[in-house]
């Protein structure tokens, strides 16, 4: 199965959070689990890490180790995901890095990772 990891999922996971469900967990640490983030994730991480809004020690050079270390799967964004936004999803969610997400786990065939209810209200597989 191929997974897309929500922002907040691969953040609490390297916080080592209680907040992870146990499925989710199970999940990233399976081997054999095909895990990717998409790099708008990245970008939201170095804009609210730019402004104090989010804490990671290392900044996005030590985030971008350690999802490599964990074997995580940085997705670029592609036409298929631009068009997925434009032309099929409704504005249940406002944030354009999360529909990013919901247009690439689209595309990509992905279960997106998240505790994030309106990512849950879309055509998208999920899982907490």
């Amino acid at each position: 199965m191929k997974y897309l990891l929500d922002t907040h999922v691969f953040l609490w996971y390297f916080e080592d959070s209680e907040r992870l469900s146990e499925i989710v967990v199970d999940i990233i640490e399976d081997a054999s689990a095909q895990k990717y983030v998409s790099i708008a994730s990245l970008w939201e991480f170095s804009i609210k890490y730019s402004m104090d809004k989010i804490e990671f020690d290392g900044g996005l050079t030590n985030l971008c180790e350690m999802l490599s270390q964990n074997r995580f799967t940085i997705l670029p964004i592609m036409q298929p995901h631009l068009e997925n936004i434009i032309i099929d999803l409704p504005f249940y969610h406002r944030d354009p890095f999360d529909r990013l997400i919901i247009a690439t786990a689209k595309a990509e065939s992905m279960i997106v990772l998240t505790v994030d209810e309106n990512i849950q209200k879309y055509d998208v597989l999920w899982i907490w």
